[in-house]
């Protein structure tokens, strides 16, 4: 399934069917040939005048979209990845060996170009959404002219104005740890000192979401903010204040830690919720797990791609997420381990050969948040 565009709510919607869903299974023709054998399907008689004067029974129609449904048997979803197209590279070159074609990472360090001309007034226009309906609104925003890796400079609208500084993100790539750290690297040249640092992107760089969350530079603080898809087709979309073009994202509050004495060698991951911005105090503010609507824990973490091992949804019901799944298998599930992955703490697990988990959490807007732990 191939999909343009699509919006990241309708992707995470995506994930929950595809995963929870259960489907019919069909009586196999061949059942030792598997479904290359081709399947049993629904017949109906074929009277016609011929047969009926000369008393021949009537020829036997297959309806080839009605296959027999095998009601003692259910299907479920097999593994599936969803990508993002061009996936991002983060080998080493060392161990290539070999020049490596880089990311197109051109719109982040060109300057001035026309798509961050657009980008820059769509942000003044619109401002940053927070939580609970909050929004970081501007009264400037302007080119900042001698830097490659800053490309919009203003103020806050707040009874102190606050001096921002904006870094957008490549086009069609992740924003890379490089381009955090070169922005920071400008950004501690200017005087006045910024108040506000955002790095706006379409996708993060796993690593380079790391170090925004976790630098501390003392009066200044660094925010991520999700840019929205629509963004890459401006022409097809019309100027308005009210579109969410822009999103805060939360930092994810998690713990890693070993399990009980029962589980020797073992850990668990607890999900404690995310740290917000408040835009009006302009503090970090611990959040709650209400708005979280999955989770997804991976117990191997390479550092390119992820693969959950254990998937929650906190925010379903007793007849949604892994519940509706229980219902439909009915006996073939222990009723208990749904109950647990509508929670916020992981199932025991042994780490794997990476030392590293990571935790991607999705709340009810369709934002991302990846967090990486060192098992140590």
């Amino acid at each position: 399934m191939t999909c343009y565009n699509t919006s990241r709510v309708a992707v995470t919607l995506a994930k929950q069917r595809l995963m929870t869903a259960s489907y019919d299974y069909y009586q196999l023709a061949h059942p030792e040939e598997g479904v290359s054998g081709g399947f049993k399907y629904k017949t109906v008689p074929h009277v016609t005048l011929k047969s009926i004067a000369n008393n021949e029974p009537p020829a036997q129609e297959i309806l080839y979209d009605q296959p027999l449904v095998d009601s003692k048997k259910k299907r479920i979803t097999g593994p599936f990845t969803v990508e993002a197209v061009p996936a991002p590279v983060v080998k080493s070159v060392d161990d290539l060996g070999q020049k490596v074609t880089e990311a197109d990472n051109s719109v982040a360090r060109s300057g001035e170009t026309l798509r961050q001309s657009h980008w820059r007034d769509e942000l003044m226009k619109t401002g940053i959404r927070g939580k609970g309906g909050q929004t970081i609104e501007f009264s400037r925003l302007e080119p900042l002219p001698g830097t490659s890796w800053l490309h919009a400079d203003g103020e806050a609208k707040e009874d102190e104005p606050k001096r921002v500084v904006v870094s957008f993100g490549p086009e069609h790539a992740p924003l890379e740890q490089r381009q955090v750290a070169r922005a920071l690297e400008e950004a501690q040249t200017l005087v006045p000192r910024p108040k506000l640092l955002i790095f706006a992107a379409f996708q993060f760089d796993p690593e380079a979401a790391k170090d925004i969350d976790e630098l501390n530079w003392p009066g200044v603080t660094l925010l991520k903010a999700q840019m929205n898809a629509d963004l890459l087709t401006a022409d097809l979309k019309k100027k308005r204040a009210s579109n969410q073009s822009f999103w805060l994202i939360g930092q994810p509050d998690v713990v890693l830690r070993k399990a009980g004495k029962e589980y020797k060698g073992k850990y668990v991951v607890e999900v404690l919720g995310f740290d917000y911005y408040n835009t009006k105090t302009g503090g970090i503010e611990s959040g709650d797990t209400s708005k979280i609507a999955m989770w997804m824990l991976d117990t191997d973490y390479d550092g390119r791609s992820m693969f959950p091992r254990q998937v929650f949804f906190p925010m379903a019901g007793e007849k949604d997420g892994w519940g509706k799944l229980a219902k439909n298998l009915k006996g073939e599930i222990d009723l208990d381990l749904i109950e647990q992955f509508r929670g916020t703490v992981s199932l025991p697990f042994v780490p794997g050969k990476h030392r590293r988990v990571a935790v991607k959490i999705i709340n009810d807007r369709g934002i991302e948040s990846l967090k990486i732990l060192e098992v140590k």
